[in-house]
């Protein structure tokens, strides 16, 4: 429950702060004094946005915090899901500087607004005119029977075989659009993939043939310069290395009295070993080259065959048609075994639709088995409220399965007698529908965990014995939840546990909204102003201690 809230610095409000009691919380006040303004700081702790616009004063940043009870919620895994200090006395706190910038904490650690109205989500439940006119939606009416239901657990359950059965149709529609395609491209490829195949590629041998067409191309020059280099190092009279052997003869006379000459000696002998060893490398290398237009033919051909596949694809070498030959030798299996996998797909698609159905079908008839007493629950409500003749029924249509079952549920409602019941949207007036909703209100809180309960003029239309009523329900539903209501009933006010009245006040240069909490005496002036007016005579005095003490 809400223990305290602090708001600074918002809309109409400079500084307020309020502790409301655990039970039944009742605002009041003239129309505009800022009671909305309220509601409109307390949705910032739930998570709402907001701007620059909402500051009082814009030079200053406003702060709205709130502090919660949640020992009984436990709520410990949803902390320990979002990575927060869980404390039985939770902090909640949004600030919005003058730029219009936001920022939200939980327990001083810094959320996002999403995880602020998750776990916000928890811990109040605001009722506003426009959640009323939600209530003629069929969604909304849906999600009124499931916590009737208390289906969650079969709910779930159904929605999870739901993501399951989404994902595996679209597995199927994907694969189905495949194997349309890899039919129609079945012969093309079989015809690159053969091709590929029959071209027998191997790795580098792109480099290799290159270099050796280079040699066959040239083979007869190279032969005539290396005879060439061959005579000229050793094979004839005068040859490089006898003119080697003649130099080293002349320095072996003289080497034992040079250390010099010695040196030059043994790198002379270096220098002939060396030679000698490109001598017999010329000397292979030449009797290894031959002409052979045969195998030049071959290779030129073998070339233009992968210059020709390269240029074909787009590719520059080799390994490039190697892995796409590995890609189309898939692809190409892959289409020839489509059919096994489009049929195993259905298989898995139809076994999943029959589970869908199945959870549909329990999950409809969870629904379906509270029509009834919820109709009874909800229509001896209504008569206490003053609507002896309100009959409700609720009508089923079962429809294709979506995320939220196959049901198509609506609410239909008359007040009078004699008249059939139709659409809520069609027939509730504003009374009718405020009472409807404060009903399912009621029937609701025993249902599911509201730590507090927000109520925004709920009262609307309603006034006289009937508002007494009301007033006694929200006191019961009080002792269950916390109840914060914003009223302009006497009647509801009296009830409160804790009496607060919003005014404005202009006695300085901007006007601003403040809250009171009213003591007894208090109480009975601002009641006895809610029946007679801003000058309430003794009987008014007298009727407000009345629908105190009742």
């Amino acid at each position: 429950m809400l223990t305290s809230l602090s708001i600074k610095n918002f809309a109409l409000i400079r500084e307020l702060e309020l502790k409301p009691s655990s039970h039944l919380n009742v605002i009041t006040g003239e129309t505009g004094a800022g009671k909305s303004i309220l509601l409109g700081a307390i949705g910032l702790l739930l998570g709402n946005r907001a701007d620059a616009k909402s500051l009082w004063n814009e030079n200053e940043k406003c702060i709205v915090e709130g502090v919660f009870d949640i020992s009984e919620y436990h709520l410990q895994p949803l902390f320990e899901e979002e990575n927060l200090d869980y404390a039985n006395q939770t902090g909640f706190r949004r600030e919005i500087n003058p730029q219009g910038k936001s920022r939200a904490f939980i327990n001083d650690t810094p959320v996002t607004l999403e995880v602020m109205k998750k776990i916000g989500s928890r811990l109040m439940e605001i009722h506003s005119q426009h959640e009323t006119l939600e209530l003629g939606k069929h969604q909304f009416q849906l999600s009124l029977i499931d916590s009737f239901a208390e289906n969650k657990k079969i709910k779930t359950d159904y929605q999870n075989t739901w993501e399951e059965f989404l994902k595996l149709k679209k597995k199927y529609d994907d694969v189905l659009a495949e194997s349309t395609t890899l039919r129609q491209e079945t012969e093309f490829l079989k015809f690159q993939l053969d091709e590929l195949t029959q071209a027998n590629l191997i790795e580098n041998e792109q480099s290799s043939l290159e270099n050796e067409l280079k040699i066959l191309e040239h083979a007869e020059e190279i032969k005539s310069k290396l005879i060439t280099v061959t005579q000229q190092l050793g094979d004839s009279e005068f040859s490089v290395i006898r003119q080697m052997a003649s130099v080293k003869n002349e320095f072996n006379t003289i080497a034992a009295y040079s250390k010099e000459v010695e040196h030059l000696l043994a790198r002379l002998e270096s220098a002939r070993i060396e030679l000698n060893d490109i001598f017999d490398e010329t000397e292979r290398i030449n009797e290894k080259t031959e002409v052979d237009p045969k195998r030049t033919e071959y290779i030129s051909e073998r070339l233009s065959l992968i210059y020709h596949l390269q240029q074909k694809h787009r590719v520059n070498h080799i390994t490039d048609l190697l892995r796409l030959q590995q890609s189309l030798q898939i692809r190409f299996t892959k289409a020839t075994n489509i059919d096994h996998e489009v049929d195993q797909v259905k298989k898995e698609l139809t076994q999943s639709e029959t589970q869908l159905n199945e959870k549909a079908k329990k999950l409809s008839d969870s629904r379906t088995k509270t029509f009834q007493p919820l109709c009874r629950q909800l229509m001896k409500l209504l008569q206490e409220l003053g609507m002896p003749d309100a009959r409700l029924e609720i009508v089923n249509e079962i429809t294709n399965p979506s995320a939220a079952g196959i049901d198509r549920i609506e609410i239909l409602f008359s007040a009078n007698k004699g008249i059939a019941p139709k659409s809520l949207a069609q027939v509730a007036s504003g009374g009718e529908f405020s009472r409807v909703m404060f009903s399912i209100k009621y029937v609701m809180a025993e249902k599911k965990m509201l730590p507090t309960l927000v109520l925004d003029e709920i009262d609307t239309g309603v006034s006289g014995e009937v508002a007494i009523r009301l007033g006694n329900r929200m006191k019961e539903m009080s002792q269950r939840h916390q109840v914060i209501a914003i009223s302009h009933l006497p009647q509801i006010a009296a009830k409160a546990d804790a009496h607060y009245f919003v005014f404005k006040n202009s006695s300085s240069l901007k006007t601003e909204s403040q809250i009171k909490k009213l003591n007894d005496h208090d109480r009975v002036v601002e009641l006895a102003k809610m029946i007679g007016g801003e000058k309430p005579s003794a009987i008014n005095l007298e009727n407000a201690k009345e629908l105190m003490e009742g």
